[in-house]
């Protein structure tokens, strides 16, 4: 796997977010052979996204957030709380903002338009899917810093781990629409847009870092604020709608268990 360092950690990035968006598209394709999800099923897959992020979010971002700031004039904890919260504050901004509706729904969030629903489902789900590139974009970005902190294995781990939850991610996205009559094409293309954006973040936050590298501690921060907030704000809701939200949780065990595992043992 060192052969890759020959490359620039941009085109990496660019590499880990087309890799992300190829599975979120996998998965999207069930739709052309189901119409129908159980509940259970989906709220397992939901919860084990949730899971993957959490775990990301600490072992990929936070953990060497925390260690790279340790040197910095200011104390460690001030840069990675700043990030986090930072991170979070994005996201809440832009769910405010950006007009938007999330699948199974009618309720209409942000300012409001008078686009048409596939438009702003669209729009929700390229929101939701901004912090998980930016992540890996963060993570090839800050192999160029050269801290022991950041090392490909760690990177590529946590593009697997995210590609691994985009499969779900992106069942979880068309087949819902598909149900609502939608005809399987563009419930797909629906679908597997939750992964289109995620090559363009990764560019973006590893260009970032790339050429601002002191600001790599708190990069990393911003990019799991931003993961959790999505966590909280719709992945764990959206997991427990019904009455299977055992399974759910049960989802986000197995889903945080397999991330620190990729983590510990590739990183």
């Amino acid at each position: 796997m060192d052969f890759l360092l020959e490359y620039p950690p941009v085109l990496l990035a660019l590499f880990a977010g087309l890799f992300t968006w190829f599975v979120t598209a996998l998965g999207a394709s069930l739709v052309f052979f189901f119409k129908e999800i159980n509940i259970k099923v989906l709220n397992a897959m939901l919860g084990f996204a949730a899971g993957v992020m959490i775990a990301a979010s600490f072992w990929s971002l936070l953990a060497p957030a925390i260690e790279m700031a340790e040197g910095s004039p200011l104390p460690a904890y001030v840069i990675v709380s700043l990030g986090f919260l930072g991170g979070g504050f994005f996201l809440w901004l832009v769910d405010r903002l950006l007009p938007h509706v999330h699948p199974g729904t009618n309720h209409r969030e942000g300012i409001k338009t008078s686009w048409q629903r596939s438009v702003l489902l669209v729009l929700a789900i390229t929101f939701h899917n901004i912090p998980e590139g930016l992540a890996v974009g963060v993570a090839f970005g800050g192999l160029a810093s050269g801290s022991p902190a950041m090392t490909l294995a760690g990177a590529v781990s946590l593009a697997l781990g995210i590609g691994l939850q985009n499969f779900p991610e992106g069942a979880a996205v068309s087949i819902p629409l598909r149900r609502e009559n939608m005809s399987r094409r563009k419930a797909f293309l629906i679908g597997q847009f939750s992964g289109m954006v995620e090559p363009v973040a990764a560019v973006i936050g590893a260009a970032a870092v790339v050429f601002i590298a002191p600001m790599l501690p708190f990069a990393l921060a911003f990019a799991a604020g931003a993961m959790i907030y999505v966590v909280a704000e719709e992945l764990i809701p959206e997991a427990r709608l019904g009455h299977e939200g055992d399974i759910a949780t049960i989802g986000v065990m197995f889903g945080f268990t397999l991330m620190m595992i990729l983590d510990v043992a590739l990183g």
